[in-house]
């Protein structure tokens, strides 16, 4: 694998990034990393990210020198052959109200709507990482009959718990606001709560499956 660049992030943070495309292979490294550097002398805050680790540190106490000397250590002893994750499945409603794009996906992938869903919910999906908004996991695995571009006007408010695909990838939306991921189906599990520990539902590293709950369709 090649080896990433290491480069500096404003006067307190050194990143970590990888050449693309985003692998599982790649993730894992950075997902064993991260772990490693959250005990680092200081080390503020650690974001693993697509393709990228981005480490936060103190800068009147860090050697910015020996960081970086330690991130491309912890590159070479990264374990790409992690464990799975723990499985977490997803109850979704297909289609109908709950999934406006359905229809555009099926013409895209010249698919019909209920191949569309049950390819999606036959899929074992892999957290790759959290961003966007809080809780926002993006999913790696998706099959590439399903890999349909963003839309080309986004929406100015999705609605909490949406199913969306987005290019080759897929997710759910915690919390409303604004996107253009092309929307397929709706869940109503909690995917971000402030009182829980920890607030993200998923965690990088995770499984994920998703089951049909309900299927609604139209004619394509």
């Amino acid at each position: 694998m090649e080896l990433p660049s290491i480069f500096p992030f404003g006067e307190c943070a050194l990143v970590c990034e990888s050449p693309a495309p985003a692998t599982l292979a790649c993730q894992k490294r950075f997902w064993t990393m991260a772990a490693a550097a959250r005990h680092w002398p200081h080390v503020t805050e650690v974001v693993p990210g697509m393709n990228n680790l981005t480490v936060l540190f103190d800068p009147l106490a860090a050697n910015v020198d020996v960081l970086t000397q330690k991130l491309a250590k912890a590159w070479g002893a990264a374990d790409a052959n992690l464990k799975p994750g723990r499985l977490v499945e997803i109850p979704v409603d297909y289609g109908g109200e709950y999934g406006p794009d359905l229809a555009a996906v099926a013409r895209h992938t010249a698919l019909s709507a209920e191949a569309v869903i049950k390819l999606h919910a036959s899929t074992e999906y892999t957290v790759f990482c959290l961003g966007f908004q809080p809780g926002f996991a993006y999913l790696g695995g998706l099959d590439p009959k399903l890999e349909t571009p963003r839309r080309a006007e986004p929406r100015v408010a999705i609605p909490a718990g949406s199913v969306g695909i987005g290019g080759a990838q897929t997710g759910i939306y915690p919390a409303s606001s604004p996107g253009g991921w092309q929307l397929i189906g709706h869940t109503r599990e909690k995917l971000f709560n402030p009182m829980r520990t920890p607030p993200s539902l998923l965690q990088p590293g995770d499984r994920v499956r998703f089951t049909i709950a309900s299927l609604t369709t139209t004619t394509i």
